[in-house]
């Protein structure tokens, strides 16, 4: 069967849950992927107006914000991406309203992509016990202590949820994100996410 390139994710809607101090490629180059495969992408914050991404620990650039998080309907996407950076995740993991919409995705059984320290939202959000999964090295003992499989390689899957380490990771993640995407709800995510609470 002849698979025609850019169109896996054609009708396809994708949240991108990020707030201040992003790692700038983790957001920017997942977000062109989806776009070239034909996902529909909007960007979700804790405030309306501008975010402002990071190239490690120098400023990038502003990236506008489509929704605000009180805006957000799950119903509304059919996945969740989260890029890292060290402030930004650090920032949406002690934001309620962040946590809540983490986890009604998961609760949909909505599949979801994490790169870098983003696993620190799935932590929150009670998702990671009993999964495999990896995240920037420095957070593994976090994965580990919330009761997840922590595997260093370049990007792990798990029933619906997509992991990476880092930057250089980001051309394996776009593609198992947009594989994970493209094949939509996962029933078993959800079940499992239902039993957890």
């Amino acid at each position: 069967m002849l698979k025609i390139m850019g169109t896996e994710l054609t009708n396809k809607r994708v949240a991108i849950l990020a707030a201040d101090g992003f790692e700038q490629a983790e957001l920017e180059e997942p977000m062109q992927a989806l776009k070239d495969a034909g996902a529909k992408v909007s960007i979700i914050s804790i405030n309306p107006g501008k975010i402002q991404g990071m190239h490690h620990l120098d400023k990038g650039d502003p990236f506008n914000v489509d929704l605000t998080l009180e805006e957000a309907e799950v119903g509304d996407f059919d996945a969740l991406m989260l890029p890292g950076g060290l402030a930004n995740p650090d920032t949406l993991r002690a934001n309620a309203a962040a946590i809540n919409l983490v986890r009604r995705f998961a609760r949909a059984g909505k599949p979801i992509a994490a790169i870098c320290h983003a696993p620190w939202l799935l932590i929150e959000a009670n998702l990671v016990r009993g999964r495999q999964l990896t995240s920037w090295p420095n957070i593994q003992s976090d994965v580990r202590n919330a009761g997840g499989d922590w595997i260093n390689q370049k990007v792990v899957v798990d029933n619906g949820i997509v992991t990476s380490r880092s930057p250089e990771d980001i051309p394996a993640f776009n593609k198992k994100m947009i594989e994970e995407f493209a094949e939509g709800r996962h029933a078993e995510m959800a079940t499992k996410t239902r039993m957890r609470e």
